[in-house]
């Protein structure tokens, strides 16, 4: 690495390694929520089968939550610091992850309704994060590093996310949860003020090629604002609507998938634990994220230096890849297991059919990584500055909307089939169809979209040479 791109690294790195750790506190918490809905299901009512409808709502309560806020809210991030957003968003978020381990145990609907109460706050100041990191993102680092940066981001992302499982399946499993949660909040609040100690805020724009030379003068503010004509002409371009309807299906498949794995494999015949499912997990899924998100976010950049067309060609290929193999799990014949067995890793992995099943978690993961790593610098490229924060809050709502359609939908269906995962998961596949054929679309309307982003900031770049205000 040159001089230069080591000391761009390293600023970026500077500002960002707490934000690292408040993702991870956070995936820490979400995963916990999502993947352990079934020992959470037996903590809230004891004894009996796990109530796949009302923790389908749970999760959806999470997802939606987080959608709501980002759609409401999102606008202030392109207007406010994005520094005092990120505060004040840990303090809330933690103490309600916090206030999860005080839940009474065994209460049934009402240890229900308080857990739905405390994870919908946690939902609302979560979905604001993700919106804020790809504001300051934007302003902070190179554009030639942008897939490389969300690919750690997705690591770190996925690794605590896994962690959470593994940690929190654990911790549950042996009558620890409260740990769990106390633990998890207090690490977002931590983490919370040691970024208020450590960063300071970008200027909006300061990593726009049009831009950057000027807004390196003191005196220079990049304090554009958006209306309705800039807002009808850049953020509702055609490639925008086709991120934004795409996010919907993909994301009622993906969370459809996540949740008809976990009650398959851990509910009978099959009764593998929560904890071996999260060493699995780990194993394989873990390691196929990582091969994807650091080798394919590496040659992601490369190919978009060459033609940013080549985004959505990966977008495309990690559609149709990663979800097909996803989908496959269920196709395959699971051991029939005693509780005990489910719980016995070491024999586990001495069955033959564990590994094929790894592999195509492995491969699945590895795959659908390229979609994380090219969506968002896709989206950064064609908006401007100050629509960074409400743009991926429009997205993120849309994705977040199906992320909670998914279990509710896929709980829904699995009653009607009378619990046949095959019919049920030919029905969320079909998800998949409509984005692809929007991003096949996107690939006509995508280079000029960016070209007029390009257009506006030169003008503007020229507007702010001269002196003189829009």
């Amino acid at each position: 690495m040159s001089k230069s791109n080591s000391e761009k690294a390293i600023s970026y790195n500077r500002i960002f390694w707490p934000i690292y750790f408040l993702n991870g506190f956070q995936s820490i918490s979400w995963g916990g929520i999502i993947f352990l809905i079934v020992p959470l299901s037996r903590l809230i009512w004891p004894g009996e089968a796990t109530h796949a409808i009302e923790m389908g709502i749970i999760i959806t309560t999470l997802s939606w939550s987080a959608s709501v806020s980002g759609l409401l809210l999102g606008h202030f991030i392109d207007k406010h610091s994005r520094k005092m957003i990120i505060i004040i968003i840990s303090i809330f978020r933690g103490f309600a992850i916090i206030m999860l381990g005080f839940a009474t145990e065994g209460g049934g609907q009402s240890t229900w309704i308080y857990f739905l109460i405390f994870i919908s706050i946690f939902g609302a100041f979560a979905g604001l994060s993700w919106p804020t990191v790809i504001s300051l993102s934007n302003d902070v680092v190179p554009k030639e590093k942008r897939s490389r940066f969300f690919g750690i981001y997705e690591i770190i992302r996925s690794l605590t996310m896994t962690l959470g499982f593994l940690i929190g399946a654990f911790l549950v499993q042996n009558g620890f949860w409260r740990q769990f949660f106390w633990s998890a909040g207090a690490g977002i609040l931590i983490f919370g003020f040691i970024f208020a100690l450590n960063s300071e805020e970008p200027k909006r724009g300061a990593q726009q090629e049009e831009l950057i030379e000027i807004l390196k003068e003191s005196d220079q503010v990049y304090d554009f604002k958006m209306n309705p004509r800039m807002m009808k002409k850049t953020m509702l371009s055609k490639t925008n609507l086709v991120a934004l309807i795409e996010g919907i299906f993909t994301w009622i498949l993906m969370g459809s998938i996540n949740f008809l794995i976990l009650n398959l494999i851990q509910n009978k015949p099959h009764n593998i634990s929560e904890f071996s499912t999260s060493i699995f997990m780990v194993s394989f899924g873990l390691t196929g994220g990582l091969a994807g998100q650091l080798g394919l976010a590496r040659l992601s950049d490369k190919l978009a230096l060459k033609n940013q067309k080549n985004r959505v060609y990966m977008i495309i290929f990690a559609l149709l890849g990663g979800i097909i193999s996803f989908a496959l799990f269920f196709f395959i014949p699971w051991p029939q297991m005693t509780v005990d067995q489910g719980k016995d890793v070491a024999f586990l992995m001495t069955i033959p059919i564990i590994w094929v099943m790894g592999a195509l978690f492995f491969f699945s993961r590895s795959i659908f990584s390229l979609y994380i790593v090219n969506q968002s610098p896709l989206l950064q490229h064609i908006n401007l500055p100050e629509a960074q924060g409400q743009i991926i809050s429009w997205n993120q709502f849309l994705e977040n909307l199906g992320r909670g359609i998914g279990p509710s939908l896929s709980g829904i269906i699995l009653v009607f089939t009378q619990y046949n995962y095959q019919q049920t998961i030919l029905f969320v596949v079909l998800c998949i169809l409509p984005g692809v054929i929007l991003w096949t679309f996107a690939l006509k309307w995508y280079p000029k979209d960016s070209n007029q982003i390009k257009v506006i900031l030169n003008e503007r770049a020229e507007l702010l040479k001269s002196g003189r205000e829009m």
